[in-house]
């Protein structure tokens, strides 16, 4: 990578804001398949029961294993095309498995559905290429840290 796509701060308190919001999105899904499961008679659908995992696997918990084995890939600037990529995409699994138990529930079906859940996966797929490419690009520089930490802690005990 060029100097101009490093930065030099890191985003680690963006990484715990992002887990924290997509832990309230999966209380919120939820709280909305439990809502709608009331006014819906008693009717549930499997897509709205279980569409909380997109937001809670996908994004808390990717999130969180980027945080603590990837951190250094956030100080590129690519990483934040990645980001927005794979979050779009969680976000339209997530809304294209809400309106799918809705049109359950009513007994209807559309053929535009897999429309969400195929641009979903698509735009997962590119975050997690430009997440991968930076990991596997940016090796040398996690070894780098890796040594000059260690060289902290041994100026630091002396």
């Amino acid at each position: 990578m060029f100097i101009s796509g490093i930065k030099i701060k890191s985003n680690n308190n963006r990484i715990r804001k992002t887990i924290v919001v997509y832990l309230l999105l999966a209380l919120v899904a939820v709280a909305v398949n439990l809502i709608y499961g009331f006014f819906g008679h008693g009717v549930r659908a499997a897509a709205m029961t279980w569409m909380f995992l997109y937001p809670l696997l996908g994004g808390a918990l990717g999130y969180l294993l980027i945080g603590r084995y990837l951190a250094f890939i956030t100080r590129f600037v690519v990483y934040r095309m990645g980001y927005n990529s794979y979050n779009s995409g969680l976000a339209a699994l997530t809304v294209g498995s809400f309106l799918k138990g809705i049109l359950e529930i009513a007994g209807t079906n559309s053929p535009y559905l897999i429309i969400f859940f195929f641009l979903g996966w698509v735009a997962v797929g590119i975050g997690l290429m430009v997440f991968g490419f930076l990991a596997v690009t940016n090796q040398r520089l996690l070894k780098t840290e890796k040594r000059m930490k260690k060289t902290e802690e041994t100026v630091i005990r002396e």
